[in-house]
């Protein structure tokens, strides 16, 4: 008879791979890639590393799984400031807000989802990360042209060339922007706590970013590229 898990031993595997997550997204934002090798996220979760290859084969498998969880969180911060936009026009730019002020708040993290060297799996969930902020600005501009307020485009296009050139801007500051402090000391060892429920998974330890966090000039200049690109009209000139 093949071995099967108890519900208490499946629920302790589901919250120490929660706890490797976790572990993992402040690894990330405090040394990007880099710094996220089995063996530092395995001590920052407190395991050993042989228990976290139970979840993850490899680097690249937990680097794939850690790069979609936190993309994941900032398309859905995206989705909800384009929610709460009128006009199409505002809803692009909502995207580019959001996605530029919450990248220059935590420039680290955002360095290492955009531009840092990685393995080519990372480097493949990239086009995935931009495709999909791609495909919310393009859904916007069709509704924007079917109502007649930008000038005839290909809506993909211009919603690819958008993200290209708003992912490239970022990069110099992000790559400027002086690295956190890591803890003067490292955590204390703990066993990794037990989920509240199987969909309510614990937050990762990184504050949500506010546009007022970021240097003050740059996310309303790209705010304005965007709309001028656009053939729209920016309101900063009124």
């Amino acid at each position: 008879m093949a071995y099967r898990r108890t519900p208490a031993v499946q629920a302790r595997l589901d919250a120490q791979r929660e706890a490797v997550l976790q572990a993992a997204v402040g690894l990330l934002a405090e040394r990007g890639y880099g710094g996220c090798s089995m063996a530092a996220v395995a001590d920052r979760a407190g395991i050993a590393t042989g228990s976290l290859y139970q979840h993850f084969a490899n680097k690249a498998e937990l680097s794939v799984e850690l790069f979609r969880r936190v993309v994941n969180r900032e398309i859905d911060a995206v989705n909800e400031a384009v929610a709460r936009r009128e006009t199409p026009e505002q809803r692009i730019a909502a995207v580019v807000e959001t996605f530029a002020a919450r990248a220059l708040r935590a420039p680290r993290l955002a360095h290492a989802l955009l531009v840092e060297p990685a393995d080519a799996v990372v480097d493949a969930e990239r086009l995935v990360f931009r495709r999909a902020f791609r495909d919310v600005i393009a859904a916007e501009i069709a509704v924007a042209l079917a109502a007649g307020r930008l000038p005839r485009q290909d809506p993909e296009l211009t919603a690819a060339a958008i993200v290209g050139a708003v992912g490239e801007a970022l990069a110099g500051p992000l790559a400027a922007a002086p690295a956190p402090r890591a803890p003067d000391h490292a955590p204390a060892r703990a066993q990794a706590p037990a989920p509240a429920s199987a969909s309510a998974p614990a937050p990762v330890p990184t504050a949500a970013p506010t546009p007022g966090d970021a240097p003050p000039d740059v996310v309303p200049a790209l705010v304005s590229f965007t709309l001028r690109a656009l053939g729209g009209r920016d309101d900063s000139d009124a």
